[in-house]
């Protein structure tokens, strides 16, 4: 599959977000990769497309470290007593 299957083809990137489509590698990877007939493939969505390829429908739960980052970046500030 071109550059490693939908993710790769364009319609989501390894964050999960949409980028440009390629429509030619879709169609490869729908067509022969998943056997889907032409008006199957037409119909699916992106969502339906990604989890036939095997895609996680989700994003990846929150990780110790990530919260932590995310802390790091994002320090709570007190600005007084009635921000509380």
């Amino acid at each position: 599959a071109r550059g490693g299957g939908a993710i790769g083809a364009g319609v989501f990137d390894a964050g999960g977000s949409m980028t440009a489509i390629d429509w030619a590698g879709l169609m490869q990877v729908g067509l022969h990769g998943l056997g889907l007939q032409p008006s199957e493939f037409w119909r699916l969505t992106p969502v339906e497309l990604r989890i036939k390829l095997g895609a996680q429908s989700g994003a990846a739960p929150l990780t110790r470290a990530r919260l932590d980052d995310l802390a790091r970046a994002f320090p709570d500030v007190k600005k007084g007593p009635i921000d509380g």
